[in-house]
């Protein structure tokens, strides 16, 4: 009675299957070495082991295969018809595994080249990331680059991301984190709104305004983070507008209506020239920072080192922080009128 084979796809074919190529792997590297190198003794000095290993090996090859390679003598090895054949059938496969070795080599070591996938919140992937690329793909032409932009939780291995820009940390212990700048968030609003209705002086009294809020892509209003007398503090005012992206939002102020926390990275230009102004500085929340991951500093690919590097010292030079602010409350009527609003 002929044994059942397990089926294709089993737990039981796929044991099967690893113990088949586990047990002949190093008899089939030990006779392609034997067939090029003409001998046992050679093949055993190129392959760093004994001459009795190399023999073992290709004797066990032989036995499962059920025919023999090799004739040898006292004399000269040489190799039989069979082993003619299974060495025609060995070789392509053997041909396909150096060249993806080569391949590994090269990125390792020549220039950066291959595909990177990046992921990147809405905002932060319109104004910082994206603008960068072009210069990017300039330096390393060889790297072909995807860029989605997707506020939600970054699953490395399931959506194959390669790198991933994130505002605060990942909570993965397994995912690096590079800080790139500080996240700090500015409550702001146009000159011409806030000599029409004023600013606030606290977080209370933000009730007493228009603002824009920002729907999360959870479906979920996105708070407003404040650090009040030490005390961390969240609140989600009632919003006169309410946008999915950041920048509608930041669209929204400059329009004159209403306030909305934006991020310096967003408002960081609008600020220095005046087209808008800042409050409840002296509230401002902790910063999370804006964060570069991925996931392992060992044996990482040279397209995502350059990456990394490249983006870390481009962003790091926009100066898209230590923005100082204390002023503008101070001289908002200064402002209006810069703005060519009365006062």
């Amino acid at each position: 009675m002929s044994k059942i084979q397990p089926p294709p796809g089993s737990s039981d074919h796929q044991d099967l299957l690893a113990s088949s190529l586990s047990a002949s792997y190093a008899g089939v590297v030990a006779f392609i070495t034997v067939a090029n190198e003409g001998s046992f003794s050679r093949a055993a000095d190129r392959l760093g082991i004994g001459r009795s290993a190399v023999s073992r090996s290709v004797q066990k090859l032989e036995g499962q295969i059920g025919a023999r390679l090799f004739c040898r003598t006292t004399r000269a090895t040489s190799i039989t018809r069979e082993g003619e054949l299974f060495y025609q059938n060995c070789r392509p496969g053997v041909d396909q595994i150096l060249q993806a070795l080569e391949e590994m080599r090269d990125l390792r070591e020549g220039p950066p080249q291959g595909r990177l996938k990046i992921s990147a919140p809405h905002g932060f992937g319109r104004k910082v990331v994206a603008p960068l690329l072009a210069e990017f793909r300039a330096r390393f032409p060889a790297v072909t680059l995807e860029l989605l932009l997707d506020e939600g939780t970054v699953d490395f291995a399931t959506d194959g991301f390669d790198v991933a820009f994130r505002d605060g940390r990942l909570d993965d212990s397994q995912i690096i984190a590079k800080q790139l700048i500080p996240m700090q968030m500015h409550v702001c609003a146009s000159p011409r709104y806030a000599s029409q209705h004023g600013l606030p002086d606290s977080v209370d009294d933000l009730v007493a305004h228009s603002c824009i809020n920002q729907r999360l892509a959870s479906g979920r209003l996105q708070s407003w983070d404040f650090k009040v007398d030490g005390q961390k503090r969240s609140i989600t005012p009632d919003g006169a507008i309410v946008v999915n992206d950041p920048e509608l939002a930041m669209r929204a102020v400059l329009d004159n209506q209403g306030l909305a926390q934006l991020p310096a990275y967003q408002a960081s230009e609008a600020l220095r020239d005046g087209a808008l102004v800042a409050c409840l500085e002296q509230d401002a929340p902790d910063d999370r920072g804006h964060y570069l991951c991925y996931l392992s500093r060992q044996q990482l690919p040279k397209r995502i080192r350059a990456f990394i590097d490249f983006m870390t010292t481009s962003i790091r030079a926009l100066d898209l922080c230590g923005i100082e602010l204390t002023a503008q409350r101070i001289h908002l009527p200064a402002a209006a009128d810069a703005a060519g609003v009365p006062a």
